[in-house]
């Protein structure tokens, strides 16, 4: 993909958002732009010392301006709501899991395996995803040598991997509907790093930047 469609700064991209509002989340009907300064102030009052989790939130949705004619205008479904991994079996905690045996994928015999096309461990950096806002603003902050940390780029990457149902023996992420500010609960975490979908791919350093997503809202 080329990064060619502008040249701006964060406030100028933030201000994009005012024109989007995620149809996929019906917990907010108010512009992004609104979201993305209340997910800042809430991480900058609870961890006032991580500044680079402060701008970690304010900028892991500015990816949705993909959906603005300007940068594709590409139709809602294919930028928001939830990402996750291909080249592998669909797992059944994944939304509307059941319109997968439309997908190729789900028939072929290379991609409908526990690991499919990976190795177990490899790490989610080699793992292919879902395309959305997600990969997008993942491509932009890296492309243009961002100084976030690790952990920062793991959160803008995978913050919409998360899965929305619970079992008795296979604890996924939380629904982002929990409660209204997302958090995900260290035993959650554990619980994923054990038991969860997709966790055989993890390696130690997505174990450890996980730990941030517990705070992310």
């Amino acid at each position: 993909m080329k990064l060619d469609k502008a040249e701006m700064g964060i406030w100028e991209c933030c201000e994009l958002l005012n024109e989007i509002v995620d149809e996929s989340d019906p917990d907010l009907d108010e512009p992004q732009i609104q979201h993305l300064l209340q997910s800042a102030e809430a991480i900058r009052k609870d961890y006032p010392n991580e500044d680079w989790l402060h701008l970690t939130a304010l900028i892991h949705d500015l990816g949705k301006i993909l959906v603005l004619p300007k940068f594709g205008g590409l139709p809602q479904w294919a930028v928001v709501g939830d990402t996750f991994p291909v080249g592998c079996a669909f797992d059944e905690s994944n939304v509307h899991h059941k319109y997968f045996k439309e997908n190729p994928d789900f028939n072929n015999p290379k991609h409908n395996t526990r690991n499919g096309v990976y190795i177990e461990g490899c790490g989610l950096d080699n793992v292919l995803m879902s395309w959305g806002h997600d990969d997008y603003m993942y491509m932009v902050a890296k492309e243009n040598g961002t100084t976030l940390p690790s952990a920062g780029l793991f959160i803008v990457r995978y913050h919409s991997f998360y899965r929305k149902h619970f079992f008795p023996y296979r604890c996924c992420f939380v629904s982002k509907y929990h409660n209204p500010f997302y958090l995900i609960s260290t035993y959650l975490i554990a619980a994923l790093h054990k038991y969860g979908a997709y966790s055989q791919f993890m390696k130690e350093e997505d174990k450890e930047n996980f730990k941030w997503l517990k705070v992310f809202k």
